[in-house]
This record gives C-alpha cells, structure tokens and sequence, in this order.
C-alpha cells in the first residue's frame, strides 16, 4: 500500500458512447411520459387499514417484495458488473450507463413508471411490479458500484493464479470473484434493504395529480398513519418496523457477517472474529449437517458442472461484420432521432420561467448536496474505521446502525421539522440536515467494509513498528479506506439528490413548505402532473449527476484501482 496521495489520471473527456447512452435514455424518459398520458384517469384505490392487527401481513408482504427487489439487484449487480469490470470495451458504454440509471431521482422515475406499465397492464399488476422495480432501483446500484470496484482492486497475484489454473469463467466467479468481494457486497447488501425501506413508503402509496396508487403493506401503512396523524397506529407500525429489521440483523446478517470472515485476505486470525449463535447453531445441528452433505453440497456440484457447460472460458471476440453493425445501428439511430425530436417538442413546452426555476434550483441545489456529502464524510470516517475495526464495538453497535438506516427518514421528517424550522434559514437549511439523514448511511456501510477488511498482519505490523496516530491514519487505513469511500460518496450522492425532492419540499402543518431547489421543482411538477417541466427538471438532474461522477469520481475510481490495492 502506498502513502495516500492523489495524482490524478489524465483526464477523459466525453466519448460517443456517453451521448448514445444519454440520447437512449432521454427517449425513454419521453416514451414513458407519453405512456402516463394513456394511464386511466383514476385508479382503483385501496383501503390501507391502520388496525394493528394487519400488521403481519403488510410486513409479511413489503418483506416480499423487497426480497423480490434484492433478487433482482443481484441477478443484476453479478451480470451487470462482471462484464463493465472484464472487459474494456463494454466498460466505455456500461458505465457511463450505470452513473445515468443512479442519478436518475427514484421519485421522479416512479411516476413515469407507474403511468407507463398501468397503460400496458392490469393496473394492480402494474403497480405491484411497479413497486418491486422501484425499489430495485433503491438496491441495486451501491451494490452494482461494490462488486464493480472489488472486481477491479483484486490483486495481481490472485489474478495470474486464476490465470495458471485455467479456471473458466463460472469456476472465476464461484472461485475469486465472488469470495474476494463477498464483504463488500454483504455490507453493500445491509445498505440496500436500509434504502429498500427508505424508499418502501413511496413506493407502495403514490398520487399523481388525481391519479391515486396504493399497495397493502408496511410502507403504505406508516404513510396512512402520518397522515391521519394516527399517533398508536405509527406507534404499532414502527414497532412493527424495528421487529422485521432486528429479526433480520440476527437470523440473515450477523450470521452472513461472521461466515464471511472466511475471505478476508490475511494471514493471521483477527483478534475478535465476527460472531453469530444462529450460525453457531446451524453448525452444531446435526440435521443440517446431513442436509448440506447429502442434499446442498450435491446441488451445488451440479449447479457448477451445469454452469460450466454454459459458461465455458472465454474466448477473444470476433469484431462484427460492418454490414452487421449498421443494420443493427440504423434503426437505433432512426429511433433515437425521432424520439430526440419529440423531446424538443415536449421541452419547448417548458417557458422562460420554469427553465430559470430549473436552474437556480440547481445550484442550490448542489451547494446542499455537497455539503451534505463533506459532513456525512466527516461524521462516517472516524465512526465506521471505529466499528469495523473493533469487533466487540461492532456487536453492540451494529444493530441500531442497521435500524437507524432502515428507518424511512420521510416519517420523521415532521418531527425533525418542527425544530428545524424555527432555526435561521428554514427548510432552506432544514433540508441539508434531512438530506443528510438519506445519504449517511451509504458512506457509513462502505467505510465500516473497508475497516473489516484490513487485513489483520497489517494492523499488527503498524502496531510492532510503533505507527500511531496520525501516521497510521496516512500509511495504513486512508489508503485501505480510499477504494471503499469512493464506492460510497458516488452512492452517496446519488442518494442526496433523490431525497432533495422529499426535502426541499415537504407535507407540515398540513402544509407543504418548499424552498429553492432542483428537488422541489421535481416535487412540485410530480404533484401538478406537470410532465414537460417534470421531464426537464429530471433531465438537468441527471446531466448534473453524470458529469461529476464522469469528470471526478471516475477518475478517483481509477486512482483506486491503480494505486491503491493490496498486493
């Protein structure tokens, strides 16, 4: 490891795949406002009942489909990364398309998506699937990022061993990949359901103009008890909450936490492994032990002799055919071309005015964000370097990490308001604290990764040498910690700018106060139905988001792969 110092690469500037991609998804955008347009009138709305005894199956059900939501993040995060990490080619195209999809705000999208497949589907089809994607969305890039950034940093000698024993690409995956990056990834995967239920509320309670869509579960619920002001039924319902998240953290993840201390790249033990009795139990049970010898480990054998034959070595691709390209290339581009047209024409909708708004909310937007960002830094650092390097601290504190994020911060945006308002600056510095409070999380998860997996021979070799303070802080956990606070501050981000639309713009007193920014005009849009200044407002979030991760994080991805791996 070296010294942290940052000399950045050379810069690169925006190439043709960066404008086919943003091209391609602005015409999505603009296909599914039009498909909203088509969307009936007014939905079939749905009872939510705020009687306690529904509360098992509502959370039985948002579990489901949050479930559901990580399946695919998965399924996702596996296909998407691997190729964007592998090769070089694809990498200029999938990224670029990756730092689009996380900026895009959730609660500007849900609309669109919502309109869109209730024009083409049953509607409670339509919502249903609407809720799991959405939440996907929520889940799956900071985990797309982690595996992303451990597939770069893996070192050179476990690269070349791969090499030397001819391993195919299913045998790399199961082999390296995989348990090189099964920390990050589990952490990353803590961090996603935390902002699965972030975002639950939104998801399964959502109006639009007239246009009312609702689904039963647990989100729909605290939703239906904050509005009624229904203070036991929000009592039962985040009770309920905390039950699902402490059941989770000590049947799922404690036990993961401590089975994957297995990966970790050292040579000695680490003086307080992670420990976990479920785990401890399903070793000691000797059911179990016979169900994984005669039933797992055979189903595992031929999963790999399965996906082998399906994923044999990799073999140099073949340039395609010119002829090929362009036939494939000319409807796109046809497509592409008129669909660039229709947003002009739905752009030009959007007067003088609403583009000023637009703007100037943009700035202020940013000012928030990265301020936001440069606090939550500030605040995770020495916090998650603390709790990931101290196992005992991590026991007790870990938990009510894991609540603190899972708590959809929309429900105490009121509570927190209610002080905040009354400070200098209002909602206008009210909103960074509640920015703050969506955005924490992602740095925190990835900082506390990061610490968990400094090797153990590292941390006695600074110890022996008589390296402290400062010092340590330079040479040892800055530059261990660099790779992960980057996959974070990107996630991060993109976090803060999808909770500036619930916090430049919120329900209070019955009331909705706003102040100036990018967040409210996508808010304020969204409830007027207001599609063209919608479409405008997301389209210059999304410019923004992309060009900074493309002109600044890209570049400190590279730095990390470059200089800062363990080998």
């Amino acid at each position: 490891m070296q010294v942290f110092q940052i000399g950045l690469p050379h810069r690169r500037s925006f190439t043709a795949a960066d404008v086919f991609v943003l091209v391609g998804l602005c015409v999505l955008l603009y296909a599914g406002v039009r498909l909203a347009n088509l969307s009936p009138a007014v939905a079939e709305r749905q009872d939510i009942a705020t009687d306690p005894a529904s509360l098992p199956w509502y959370a039985l059900l948002s579990v489901g489909r949050m479930f559901a939501a990580y399946v695919l993040s998965l399924l996702f995060t596996f296909t998407y990364g691997t190729v964007a990490a592998q090769s070089r080619r694809a990498q200029g195209v999938l990224m670029p398309v990756l730092d689009i999809l996380q900026s895009v705000p959730i609660l500007s999208f849900l609309p669109v998506v919502i309109l869109s497949l209730a024009a083409v589907l049953p509607l409670n089809v339509a919502v249903e699937i609407s809720s799991i994607v959405l939440i996907f969305t929520s889940q799956a890039w900071n985990m797309t990022f982690a595996w992303y950034q451990s597939l770069t940093t893996i070192p050179k000698e476990l690269r070349e061993a791969a090499s030397i024993f001819r391993l195919d690409r299913w045998q790399r995956f199961r082999m390296l990949d995989l348990p090189f990056a099964t920390i990050s990834l589990l952490w990353n995967s803590m961090m996603s359901w935390a902002g699965g239920w972030f975002f639950l509320m939104a998801s399964e309670m959502f109006t639009v103009g007239q246009k009312d869509f609702r689904l039963p579960g647990l989100g729909a619920y605290l939703q239906e008890a904050a509005s009624k002001g229904d203070l036991h039924a929000m009592f039962w319902g985040v009770g309920t909450l905390l039950l699902v998240i402490v059941c989770l953290d000590t049947f799922v993840w404690r036990p993961l936490l401590a089975w994957s201390e297995r990966f970790k790249l050292e040579m000695l033990e680490s003086e307080s492994p992670a420990q976990s009795w479920f785990l401890d139990s399903i070793r000691a049970s000797r059911l179990l032990g016979w169900l994984f010898d005669h039933a797992l480990d055979p189903s595992l054998e031929a999963l790999d002799q399965v996906m082998s034959r399906l994923l044999p070595s990799s073999k140099p691709l073949r340039k395609p055919a010119r002829w090929k390209a362009v036939l494939w290339l000319a409807p796109l581009c046809a497509a592409s071309a008129y669909g660039l047209y229709a947003i002009g024409e739905m752009l030009l909708q959007v007067n003088a005015a609403q583009w000023a708004g637009i703007f100037l909310g943009l700035l202020a937007t940013l000012v928030r964000v990265w301020v936001a960002l440069l606090v939550a830094l500030a605040i995770t650092l020495p916090l998650g370097l603390s709790i990931g390097l101290n196992q005992r601290l991590s026991n007790v504190v870990l938990p009510f990490v894991q609540i603190l994020a899972s708590i959809p911060s929309t429900a105490l945006f009121p509570v927190v308001l209610l002080v905040l308002l009354k400070l200098p600056g209002g909602l206008a510095v009210a909103s960074i604290f509640l920015m703050l409070m969506g955005t924490l999380w992602y740095l925190l998860f990835n900082i506390m990764a990061g610490a968990s997996a400094i090797p153990q021979e590292l941390k006695s070799m600074s110890a022996i040498l008589g390296i402290n303070g400062w010092e340590r802080w330079k040479t040892l956990y800055l530059p261990a910690l660099f790779p992960y606070c980057i996959t974070g501050a990107i996630t991060a981000t993109g976090g803060a700018w999808n909770a500036s639309i619930v916090a430049e713009y919120v329900l209070f007193g019955g009331d909705y106060v706003s102040t100036t920014g990018l967040g409210a005009v996508i808010a304020q849009a969204t409830a007027a139905g207001d599609y063209p200044q919608l479409l405008a407002a997301t389209l210059t979030m999304v410019l923004t988001v992309v060009s900074f991760n493309r002109f600044f994080w890209r570049r400190l991805y590279r730095l990390a792969a470059e200089r800062y791996v363990m080998e």
